[in-house]
């Protein structure tokens, strides 16, 4: 929210009421709590009236400071964003209280807070806050940063973003009763140094680094085209060392070094707003706390991570096509491990009833498990919040159910809330009350038993505010971002009940702070263009820095017909993505329709995911454990290299390759960068390439530019695996890069079988001979060492061969 006009001025009507000076601090168990005037305090006449800031500074965990300001107190409203979800998760508390001396004379006292190298100094006169990493500030709230302004009503709805939570809905009826003559604001302030840039913020599409934008927190369903996004998440992370996580599940108004440009302002509607600063040695240990807080991603089984097909929005389901579609993939080495049925699987207009369409499923269960069986897949179906929607459309068979049953969320005069943008009428359930949960759990829960091994929660954006009741007295503006995780949360509960802990898994769109514990999410609407091949790209690297580990997208794109060359980009860039999943509107995106070649390069970059499974899934038990992502903006590994600050067009997948998806048509040059160090291709092993280096080249269609960084123990299943699921540890093929003169590396290898690990990998050169040894169960099918541009066997110069159940193997440099 703006309220300025310029640097100076406020806006006309708008009042402002900033905190000026500590009148009383109290230190307690974790922090202080400070009493804060907004006008100066000179005598005790001064103290007549207010408003007055109450705030606290603690820490709830390690490396952390919290921050709340509070004007008027009074009963917590609901629903709150949960905190410190996971048990294995929990808070640590490390922290320290202490005083020193300012400058100046008389010199101020100042109060400080300190956690595992994280210090809040707060002074009284002028009130400040600062926070410091040793002797180097991270960021400060300044005099006059943290404020109360009353803005009139009527401005809001002209300057507030497009669906600000104070206009009206338009899909509500008409505003009852007198509107406020004002809304009264709470706003925060931290300072951006020289060079320092903003990420985050959740799945966005527009530019990569924030600067300069306005971020309205609050989500949307837009597409990847705009500023509006699907998984809105109230944390940024900078290149400074620290991340700010604002604890507020309504709307949070973000401006980036747009209003103020050397500062980052937060603004909510209402009486208190909390921020939490998370300090870093490095930008993926801020991401380890910050996910403490919120929570960790779910440990998927290794299913997940094949093919999925999604066929098209159109599809027809008969067996017939079915049957063409999986025949027609495994023909072409390019198995589907998952199928997913879209909307139509139930009746149009129904949506969602959650009952197959009995004109086109005469037997469900039956055609589940002979699919199933033919075909070695799982089988995903939609549900909406309608395909396993929330939204429940008046011509369901289920939906006078739900009236009865007051199992809908209703408007002020106690009808259900209904539109009819999506299914006709269509209401959506109110997660709140607890029998309205049951009964959807219950409808799910028989799809589970016809065959259904997991659902598409699709939407959950849509969510009314405006002029409506939730059964146990949430705040409607409180909960339009919360009921996407609630929404999801119903789902992969029941899943984790009814297929067991480390089987469940979503493919979700919405999402807010602590979705990422329901995964997958997919990145949303897009079109079939390399603009929104990239805004996707963009959309991915934001949510990975949002506390998500995974992310995926509509190969292809979902709008329109891609011209076989971006289809086959797309395949590339999907399959070298976390999760990889088929999906086209009014078009189908099985590769033949593309063209028989685009079949073989797809059968190449899923066989190359399938070998990667090792490593790939060894990330996937990492994120678990740490929340750190698999796809990872490029300064999450380099943060001392300035370039890669920048980078939007690529990614490193895991700490060791580097892919660099092409988004210019074939002819012309694409261009990516290469950090320091020795990078070997993946495909071309024969090539190596110095950096720091920028690389334009001319990239065949069939080519994907990927890179392995140099020291990189590779753990490879066999090639032609045709699935993702199989024993990891069982003939590995183990790769190892430009190992340096003295390095001593080790990697995990899993069985394949939730977080067990087979045995550990290690590798240690001294002069020119590489010593490999394995702890634990692990069998080989070869070694491979690559340096300089020149693969070494196993043993060159020596055995020559490598024993399938060897515990060391020693490989000679020299060639």
């Amino acid at each position: 929210m703006r309220f300025n006009d310029g640097f100076w001025l406020l806006k006309a009507g708008v009042k402002a009421y900033s905190g000026l000076q500590v009148v009383s601090t109290y230190p307690d168990d974790g922090g202080y709590n400070l009493q804060v005037s907004t006008r100066p305090i000179r005598h005790r006449g001064d103290t007549l009236g207010g408003p007055v800031l109450s705030i606290r500074v603690h820490s709830p965990t390690e490396g952390v400071i919290g921050v709340r300001i509070d004007h008027f107190r009074h009963t917590d409203a609901k629903p709150d964003i949960a905190l410190f979800p996971d048990a294995h998760a929990p808070p640590i508390r490390n922290y320290s209280l202490g005083q020193l001396s300012g400058s100046g004379d008389p010199a101020p006292l100042v109060h400080t807070l300190s956690s595992a190298g994280l210090t809040a100094e707060i002074t009284s006169n002028p009130y400040t806050l600062t926070f410091k990493a040793g002797q180097r500030v991270l960021t400060s709230a300044g005099y006059k940063h943290q404020t109360i302004y009353d803005v009139p009503y009527k401005w809001t709805l002209n300057t507030a973003a497009n669906s600000s939570c104070l206009a009206t809905d338009s899909s509500s009826n008409s505003a009852s009763g007198r509107t406020p003559d004002i809304v009264r604001y709470i706003h925060s302030e931290l300072n951006l140094s020289p060079g320092e840039l903003v990420y985050g913020l959740g799945e966005q599409f527009t530019a990569f680094v924030k600067n300069g934008q306005t971020v309205s927190v609050w989500n949307r369903d837009g597409g990847t085209s705009s500023e509006q996004a699907y998984k809105c998440v109230p944390f940024y992370i900078t290149n400074r060392g620290y991340g700010v996580f604002i604890n507020h599940p309504g709307e949070v108004e973000v401006e980036v070094a747009s209003e103020k440009v050397s500062r980052v302002g937060v603004s909510v509607a209402g009486d208190n707003l909390e921020y939490f600063l998370i300090y870093g040695e490095t930008p993926l240990q801020i991401l380890e706390r910050y996910t403490r807080i919120t929570g960790r991603p779910a440990l998927l089984p290794a299913w997940t991570f094949g093919l999925w097909l999604s066929t098209s929005f159109l599809t027809s389901y008969d067996s017939e096509t079915v049957a063409s579609f999986l025949e027609g993939m495994q023909a072409r080495k390019c198995d589907v491990r998952v199928f997913h049925l879209d909307c139509f699987w139930m009746k149009g207009y129904e949506w969602c009833s959650f009952t197959f369409d009995p004109d086109n499923f005469p037997d469900p269960k039956r055609y589940l498990s002979e699919i199933k069986e033919r075909y070695s897949v799982k089988i995903c179906v939609w549900t909406d919040h309608s395909e396993v929607n929330p939204y429940i459309s008046q011509l369901s068979p289920i939906f006078q159910e739900g009236v009865k049953g007051n199992y809908f969320i209703k408007r002020k005069d106690g009808t259900p809330w209904q539109w009819d943008l999506w299914q006709p009428g269509l209401a959506i359930v109110d997660f709140t009350n607890p029998e309205a949960e049951k009964w959807f759990v219950d409808k799910l829960s028989r799809l589970i038993d016809l065959g259904v091994d997991c659902f598409k929660t699709d939407f959950g954006e849509r969510i009314p505010h405006a002029n409506i009741v939730y059964h146990d007295g949430s705040d409607p503006y409180r909960m339009h971002n919360v009921y996407a995780t609630k929404y999801n949360q119903v789902v992969f509960d029941l899943l984790k009940r009814r297929l067991g802990e480390g089987q469940a898994v979503l493919f979700a769109r919405s999402a807010h702070a602590g979705g990422q514990r329901m995964p997958v999410h997919w990145g949303g609407d897009c079109e079939s263009t390399f603009e929104a091949m990239a805004e996707t790209l963009r959309g991915c690297l934001s949510i990975t820095l949002s506390g998500f580990a995974f992310a995926s997208h509509d190969i292809g794109g979902f709008e329109g017909h891609p011209p076989p060359e971006i289809y086959n980009r797309w395949v590339a860039f999907g399959l070298f993505s976390s999760h990889s999943r088929l999906h086209g509107s009014s078009s189908y995106r099985v590769p033949w329709n593309y063209g028989e070649e685009a079949g073989q390069y797809m059968a190449k970059f899923l066989d190359a995911k399938h070998r990667l499974m090792p490593y790939l899934y060894n990330l996937a038990i990492k994120a678990n454990q740490t929340g750190h992502p698999l796809q990872r903006a490029m300064f999450l590994e380099f943060p001392e290299d300035r370039t890669t600050h920048y980078l939007d067009a690529q990614y490193m997948l895991g700490p060791s390759l580097l892919v660099a998806p092409v988004l210019v048509p074939e002819g012309e040059q694409t261009e990516y960068y290469l950090p320091a160090g020795r990078w070997t291709s993946f495909f071309e092993p024969s090539r190596v390439v110095v950096g720091p280096r920028w690389v334009r080249e001319v990239v065949p269609v069939n080519v994907l530019p990927v890179w392995v960084r140099e020291g990189t123990l590779l753990p490879l299943g066999k090639a032609g695996m045709r699935r993702p699921d199989y024993a990891f540890a069982e003939e590995v093929e183990l790769q190892l890069y430009e190992i340096a003169d003295g390095a001593d590396i080790r990697i995990d290898v899993p069985t394949g079988t939730g977080a067990q690990i087979a045995g550990v990998l290690s590798a240690r050169r001294m002069g020119d001979e590489v010593k490999v040894m394995v702890e634990g169960e692990i069998s080989f099918a070869g070694i491979t060492l690559f340096y300089e541009g020149v693969s070494t066997a196993a043993g060159a110069g020596l055995s020559g061969k490598v024993e399938r159940d060897a515990k060391e193997v020693t490989l000679k440099i020299s060639y």
